[in-house]
């Protein structure tokens, strides 16, 4: 049976929780006390963490579990603290230092509330202004053009977005939605014509092409196409998971059963989240 007791707090542990959270990273990373594996990792290593962490979060708060979520958003934290620990190790910059950029960044960003600005205006002329203020700070960083900055580690869907939203600035865009749909009716129609004689790869740059356009047609539509395939993932597991039990009542699993009986049971799932739907 596992040791469930509590670890013994060392005596030299730091008070407050943040300065206990940075020891206990220093210690981690000891070169001659510290953990192996912490002493092991790098930037380009912990990265794929630090995406996958930020992706916990998101799904603790459609959840609505806020324990969880607490206990994610420590695990988020912990990513930045190891990142200021290895860059401060090759003296790039250090915890203090991220916090202190960060906190410059806010308030240059917001000078209708540190500043002299009036707060006298709406989310969207905000929204605006912030946007404005983004576009001066890629200018200082030499950062002209107008897609520069967007980062190439973003989710695919999320960076189309980004992108098309930077490109749309300049006047690089589709007025109506009705020309997003009619790109999405032809890019659908190649692919579909030519699937048989096309190369994988060019089958592969059509579909990216497509997948492309629907974004496009998520934003001028409000729609987030991240946000919206995530719940489409959601909304897919719920229903097959409720064809599995409902297969496991009868003492079946899907292999034992066809597609005719699975969609059955899909049908029967949508309509108990209508109803249910129907009753909030």
């Amino acid at each position: 049976m596992p040791n469930t007791a509590p670890t013994a707090t060392p005596t030299d542990t730091p008070q407050g929780a943040l300065p206990r959270l940075l020891w206990i990273m220093r210690k981690l990373r000891d070169p001659d006390t510290g953990c192996p594996w912490d002493i092991e990792q790098d930037f380009t290593t912990i990265a794929p963490y630090t995406i996958e962490e930020a992706y916990e979060v998101a799904d603790a708060i459609e959840h609505a579990d806020w324990p969880e979520l607490e206990g994610e958003l420590g695990d988020l934290l912990l990513q930045v603290v190891f990142h200021g620990q290895i860059a401060a190790e090759a003296g790039l910059f250090d915890f203090d230092s991220i916090a202190q950029r960060i906190g410059d960044k806010m308030i240059a960003r917001h000078p209708h509330v540190f500043g002299d600005e009036s707060r006298e205006k709406s989310a969207t002329q905000q929204t605006r202004d912030w946007e404005a203020i983004k576009a001066t700070e890629r200018a200082g960083k030499d950062q002209g053009g107008a897609l520069d900055g967007v980062a190439l580690g973003l989710p695919a869907l999320t960076r189309a977005l980004k992108l098309q939203k930077r490109a749309a600035r300049v006047g690089f865009d589709w007025p109506q939605t009705g020309e997003v749909l009619d790109k999405i009716v032809e890019e659908a129609g190649e692919l579909a014509e030519a699937r048989d004689d096309m190369t994988q790869a060019e089958i592969n740059e059509e579909f990216g092409d497509l997948l492309f356009v629907m974004v496009n047609l998520g934003r001028h539509m409000g729609v987030d196409a991240e946000a919206a395939l995530r719940a489409a993932n959601a909304k897919f597991t719920r229903r097959f998971t409720h064809i599995e039990s409902r297969l496991a009542e009868m003492g079946k699993t899907p292999p034992d059963s066809d597609l005719a009986e699975m969609d059955a049971l899909w049908d029967a799932a949508k309509a108990i989240e209508r109803g249910q739907n129907d009753a909030n």
